[in-house]
């Protein structure tokens, strides 16, 4: 799925979504457009520079360990089906790798927290530490969880400007989400971030 060109200006001030961002933990049902979709992505690891390759959220040797997945729900964001797709950064694009909506069971992989399951989506934030590692050894993982809160920040307030809300959640059994989303077994998933509707 081509996604929409991101904006690069909007109507809420960068200020006023620092102010107001709390972690929100009951979503309704309420579908997304493609367009906030699209703006969601960009700002967690979209390009941000002309004909380059550097991204939203800032990487350790702009290495970009990360990957984006999204579990999306039925009729929950507009001309997606639902299942788990993976954000493709260069093309800015939303893939599917696996048909089915398992919010419910990535809910039941995060100790039960079901209130997740109510999210028109879920962002999976993973890590591919060969990536980082080959030129910073060891201290690459802690590279990539500085990354990891980067994007989650970027989220967050990205949810704010477009009048959603946004949860994150660090509780969940690794290899669980990893099966459930149907995943590379080398993508390490670090964050999980419900976004929708407030209920």
């Amino acid at each position: 799925m081509q996604l929409p060109d991101p904006k690069t200006d909007g109507d809420v001030s960068l200020e006023m979504t620092i102010h107001q961002r709390r972690t929100v933990r009951s979503f309704h049902g309420t579908s997304l457009t493609l367009t906030q979709l699209s703006q969601l992505l960009w700002a967690a690891q979209g390009i941000t520079e002309p004909e380059g390759f550097k991204r939203a959220a800032p990487s350790a040797g702009a290495l970009y360990p990360m990957d984006i997945y999204g579990a999306v729900g039925g009729d929950c964001i507009e001309r997606l089906n639902p299942g788990v797709y993976l954000y493709k950064s260069a093309t800015h694009s939303f893939s599917l790798i696996q048909e089915g909506d398992v919010r419910r069971d990535i809910a039941m992989a995060s100790l039960g927290q079901m209130w997740m399951s109510y999210a028109p989506i879920t962002f999976v934030i993973t890590a591919e530490y060969s990536r980082i590692m080959g030129k910073y050894g060891q201290r690459g993982v802690r590279y990539a969880m500085i990354e990891a809160g980067h994007i989650g920040q970027n989220i967050f307030l990205q949810s704010l400007a477009l009048g959603l809300e946004a949860g994150i959640v660090g509780a969940f059994e690794d290899q669980k989400i990893i099966q459930v989303m149907g995943i590379k077994s080398t993508h390490e998933p670090l964050l999980l971030m419900p976004v929708g509707y407030e209920k």
